[in-house]
């Protein structure tokens, strides 16, 4: 007759450290968010305090939680940022990286979209109506620094909504890479009436496409919006340059 072994109950302070993974993982908890305070925390897990500290030190330990002198608990940065900072540095500093970065986007985008419609739930599409209202707003009033932040925040919802761990967290990453570039890019999409009235009007395509559970159509937008996008960067670059090219001529004749 074999022994019967017994089955060892799990720490209490790795519970809740499981729990708290997951929720990074899933975007729940974001780079850079703060952590709630010990006591909400507790309550929250129903749980004592020294638990609660316990699992936060572990999550301090494998880098996922940064502590701030005198300013709490904070999701690290880092998780933003799967890009290397040299490389970061390196893409930035070549415009003809942004290409690459939007045809990646397409990619990612196209099927993030698809899934957000097929798998997002009725929390996920207000979530997506909320950041696409903020963006609205922003819009509106003209608020560059404030629209390129929104503009980001919606698209990553429609990310979060497709439910896919890595994709979620590849966007996050890109979205980190092209912040130093989508103010400027913005300005220059904005000068043109036209411009923010198509803008205007995809980011609406896309939001009613996947809130309508339709994941094709919710592709097509997603396309359609970067295919756009794409077409006005080129034509800024060109721009750029007849202009450069019209001042070189300038400086030769005085």
């Amino acid at each position: 007759m074999g022994h019967i072994v017994a089955l060892k109950q799990p720490k209490l302070s790795d519970v809740i450290l499981e729990r708290l993974e997951q929720m990074i993982l899933e975007g729940s908890l974001k780079p850079g968010q703060r952590l709630p305070p010990e006591r909400e925390l507790a309550s929250q897990f129903e749980v004592s305090r020294p638990s609660i500290r316990e699992a936060i030190q572990k999550l301090e330990a494998k880098g996922l939680v940064v502590r701030r002198q005198g300013g709490g608990n904070f999701i690290s940065e880092q998780l933003g940022s799967s890009y290397t900072e040299p490389l970061f540095e390196l893409i930035s500093r070549h415009p003809e990286s942004q290409y690459d970065l939007l045809e990646f986007r397409h990619a990612l985008e196209g099927v993030s979209s698809y899934y957000a419609a097929l798998r997002g739930t009725d929390a996920d599409r207000r979530i997506i109506e909320k950041r696409f209202g903020e963006w609205l707003s922003a819009h509106q009033a003209r608020d560059t620094e404030n629209e390129a932040r929104a503009d980001a925040e919606f698209h990553l919802s429609i990310a979060e909504a497709a439910h896919n761990v890595v994709l979620l967290h590849t966007m996050r990453s890109l979205f980190t890479l092209l912040k130093q570039n989508i103010v400027g890019n913005l300005r220059f999409l904005y000068e043109d009436e036209a411009a923010r009235d198509k803008i205007k009007a995809q980011h609406t395509r896309m939001r009613d496409a996947v809130v309508a559970r339709d994941p094709q159509l919710s592709r097509s937008a997603a396309h359609d919006h970067l295919a756009f996008v794409e077409e006005i960067l080129l034509e800024k670059n060109r721009a750029e340059s007849r202009n450069m090219r019209a001042l070189r001529r300038l400086q030769n004749l005085e």
